[in-house]
């Protein structure tokens, strides 16, 4: 088990501000990017860390070992081509989700298969995409609470998943390897099915569990 240097992309929203939170608990040196300095300033400092911590996206790439995106499908691409080249040669961890507002309980992919796979054509190969977390509460991650959820981590290279199946252990969660990258579009369409589960029935965080023996 390692420490990372591990940059939350759109650190100031609930789900970067989530994970942020339980990686500062385990040990890890994180980083809050945004587009807008002073705000990832100031949730570096909420979260316990040195203003210094929070950061542009552009500078935090820069300097980082592992990133992770949670910004809404809507803004990925901007956010990815603002970052320019400073994610070459690492791994960058995609939790979005391409939720396209008002139906949001509708599964709707983009053309290229999903958003990790859109990432991954935005980054280029010598950028390693896993998909993870899209299927997590960011408001549990924001507590202490157990998360009776499991998390499905998509990438091709195995290497990659098994520290994003590290980092998920290290957040409270079992990470579970899903196989390639292409399979991120099971994770990305159930996000759509949890919410439509969540209002038909009246739950809070529904999120799914592997069983077997």
């Amino acid at each position: 088990m390692g420490e990372y240097k591990v940059l939350i992309i759109g650190g100031t929203g609930s789900l970067g501000k989530g994970l942020a939170s339980r990686w500062i608990k385990a040990g890890h040196d994180v980083l809050i990017g945004s587009r807008d300095l002073p705000k990832a300033q100031e949730i570096a400092v909420q979260l316990g860390l040195e203003s210094s911590s929070g950061m542009l996206n552009i500078d935090a790439a820069k300097t980082c070992e592992i990133a992770c995106l949670t910004v809404p499908f809507a803004h990925q691409e901007s956010t990815l081509l603002s970052i320019d080249n400073g994610l070459l040669n690492k791994i960058m961890i995609d939790a979005t989700v391409p939720l396209m507002p008002p139906k949001v309980m509708r599964v709707q992919l983009p053309e290229v298969g999903s958003a990790a796979l859109n990432a991954q054509l935005i980054l280029g190969e010598n950028t390693t995409v896993v998909s993870a977390f899209q299927n997590i509460s960011a408001e549990l991650l924001q507590t202490d609470a157990e998360i009776d959820c499991d998390v499905l981590v998509a990438g091709d290279l195995l290497d990659a998943r098994n520290i994003v199946i590290e980092l998920a252990a290290d957040a409270g969660l079992t990470g579970w390897h899903a196989g390639p990258l292409c399979n991120s579009v099971a994770a990305e369409a159930l996000t759509s099915i949890l919410i439509a589960i969540n209002k038909k029935h009246s739950l809070a965080h529904s999120g799914i569990k592997v069983t077997g023996h």
